[in-house]
């Protein structure tokens, strides 16, 4: 299940890339935070991933 939440990540975060961008070129603030905040959202989801595989290492 990890590469599958991994991939959703990564589709957050180019969804909100492309959101700040357009909210940067509109001059729409609003757009401009709800994009960088998915992007927080995917590299928490990142980085809850990178620790799932470092506990996967340990025990294995």
């Amino acid at each position: 299940m990890g590469l599958q939440d991994r991939a959703k990540a990564t589709a957050k975060n180019v969804e909100g890339k492309v959101q700040e961008g357009v909210g940067n070129m509109t001059g729409d603030s609003e757009a401009k935070v709800e994009g960088k905040k998915k992007q927080v959202e995917a590299n928490i989801g990142h980085a809850i991933e990178d620790v799932k595989d470092a506990v996967k290492d340990i025990i294995d």
